[in-house]
């Protein structure tokens, strides 16, 4: 092995991890555990922070999503895509998967109703 100018090349058994001793060794490990508590105590406080900022909406018990239908010449036609436990919601609707409600408002024509959000619910707004 040809020495680099400037650098040093490691003993045979010396590893670049520590020192080589057991006590040294120990002394790291305790110093590395505390560290990684006080690590993980700021990540608690940061999640509990960031969290308490977070809107919370719990889903309803019915279904998550439904499809409002509107009658037209006494005909249902579908009008638009709401939370579940909505009240502006016809009362004739159907409920849909979250996946059926992403398709509907990403792709198939369908408006979210503006007062409960379900576009920003599913995640297709911010």
């Amino acid at each position: 092995m040809v020495e680099a100018p400037g650098r040093k090349i490691p003993r045979p058994g010396a590893s670049a991890g520590g020192p080589p001793d057991l006590p040294r060794l120990r002394t790291l490990e305790h110093w590395l555990v505390l560290s990684l508590d006080r690590v993980l105590e700021r990540i608690a406080e940061v999640e509990t922070r960031e969290a308490a900022f977070r809107p919370v909406r719990p889903l309803p018990e019915g279904p998550g999503w439904v499809l409002s239908f509107l009658r037209e010449g006494g005909r249902p036609v579908a009008d638009s895509i709401h939370i579940g436990d909505c009240r502006m919601a016809a009362t004739h609707r159907r409920p849909l998967s979250r996946e059926e409600a992403r398709r509907a408002l990403s792709g198939g024509g369908m408006r979210a109703r503006e007062i409960c959000r379900p576009d920003s619910e599913l995640g297709l707004l911010n």
